[in-house]
C-alpha cells in the first residue's frame, strides 16, 4: 500500500514535468540545420531569422550548414534528432518538396519524419534571355520553342525548382525543350549573359541584378501573381498559362514527434519576425516573398508540393543518382 501511495503521489510531478520544460523553452542553445553550403538564399534567410529569434529568445540560435547529397545529409540529420525543439530544420523546395520523387533511396520521408512549423520565404522564378535573342515577350516564346524543337534552355541543375519548372512550363505549353544543367544559378546565368545559352529558367533573386543592369531580359515571371521586385513583368498565368504557379521555396521544420505546445511558440515567434516591416523589407529587396504561415498551414502546402512535383518528375522522367 506504501509503494502504491509513493507512485500515486510521483505520478503528477512525472506528467508535469514534459509540460513545464515546454513552458520554459528553450532552456538551452538551439541549434538551426541548413541542407546547404553558406551563401545560398536557404541560408542568408535562415540566418536572418536565426539572429531575430536569438534576441528575442533567453538562449542563442546557431546556424549549422550540412550540406551535401541534394540536401539529403542535412535533412537527415534533422529526421534523426530528438524531437524536443532543439533542432530546427530548413526544408526547402528541392529537399522536401522535390528530392522524394527524384532521389532513390533517400534516407528521410518528408511527410513522415518532419512536423511542418513555417515557411520562411517564397523564391519567385522567371524566365530570362539573353538581350539580343529574338523573342520579344512571353506570347512569342511557345511558337518560337515550336519552331525550334529542343531549343537548349539553363537552369542552376537537375531536379532543381528552376529546371523542374522549366520541365511543368514544357508540358503546360506542348514544347519540346532541352535541359543544360549548370552548378548554380552563378554560371548559368553568366552563360547567358555571354550568349553561350539565350535562354533560362532562374530565381528572382538571381536575376534581377543581370535585369536591372540590361545584361538580361525577363520574359515572364513562373509565380501566380506577381512580384514586388518586378511589379511591371507580367506572369504565366495571367498571360499564356492560367494557373501557372512555380516557385522555390525555404521553411522550418522540426522532427516529428515535437511537442505541439514548442511548435506553436516556434511558428509565432517566426511568423512576428517575418512580419516586421525591416526584416519583410530585407527579403523583398533581395527578389524573394516572406510568407509566414500556420504550421497546419504549411504542412497542407508541403503536400501539395510533393504532389505537384512528383507528377513533373514523371511525366519529364527526372531521376537523380544516389
Amino acid at each position: 500500500m506504501l509503494i502504491t501511495r509513493r507512485a500515486a503521489l510521483c505520478a503528477p510531478a512525472l506528467i508535469a514535468a514534459p509540460a513545464l520544460a515546454q513552458e520554459d523553452f528553450p532552456n538551452r542553445p538551439v541549434r538551426m540545420l541548413v541542407p546547404f553550403p553558406p551563401g545560398q538564399a536557404a541560408d542568408v534567410f535562415a540566418r536572418v531569422v536565426a539572429d531575430q529569434l536569438s534576441a528575442r529568445w533567453p538562449q542563442r540560435v546557431v546556424v549549422e550548414n550540412r550540406a551535401g547529397g541534394a540536401g539529403a545529409v542535412g535533412m537527415e540529420a534533422v529526421a534523426r534528432a530528438p524531437a524536443d525543439g532543439y533542432t530546427l530544420g530548413i526544408g526547402t523546395s528541392g529537399t522536401i518538396g522535390i528530392n522524394p520523387s527524384v532521389v532513390p533511396r533517400l534516407p528521410y520521408d518528408a511527410q513522415r519524419d518532419f512536423a511542418a512549423v513555417t515557411n520562411i520565404f517564397m523564391t519567385p522564378l522567371c524566365i530570362i534571355v539573353h538581350p539580343g535573342f529574338q523573342v520579344r515577350d512571353i506570347e512569342g516564346l511557345v511558337p518560337f520553342l515550336k519552331a525550334n524543337e529542343n531549343f537548349p534552355f539553363a537552369s542552376a541543375g537537375p531536379a532543381t525548382s528552376q529546371h523542374m519548372t522549366a520541365e511543368m512550363f514544357a508540358h503546360r505549353a506542348g514544347v519540346k525543350m532541352a535541359h543544360v544543367p549548370y552548378r548554380g544559378s552563378g554560371p548559368a546565368i553568366a552563360d547567358l549573359i555571354a550568349g553561350n545559352v539565350q535562354l533560362m529558367f532562374d530565381s528572382t533573386a538571381s536575376a534581377l541584378p543581370h535585369v536591372r543592369d540590361g545584361r538580361a531580359r525577363v520574359l515572364a515571371v513562373t509565380t501566380a501573381r506577381r512580384i514586388e521586385a518586378m511589379p511591371d513583368v507580367r506572369t504565366l498565368a495571367e498571360t499564356i498559362l492560367p494557373g501557372f504557379d512555380g516557385a522555390g521555396w525555404s521553411g522550418i521544420v522540426v522532427p516529428a514527434g515535437t511537442p505541439p505546445a514548442i511548435i506553436q511558440k516556434v511558428n509565432r515567434d517566426v511568423v512576428a519576425i517575418l512580419r516586421d516591416p525591416a526584416v519583410a523589407g530585407r527579403i523583398n529587396a533581395m527578389g524573394a516573398v516572406p510568407d509566414p504561415t500556420t504550421a497546419e498551414g504549411f504542412a497542407d502546402f508541403i503536400r501539395n508540393e510533393i504532389a505537384k512535383w512528383g507528377e513533373v518528375a514523371r511525366l519529364a522522367n527526372v531521376r537523380l543518382e544516389g
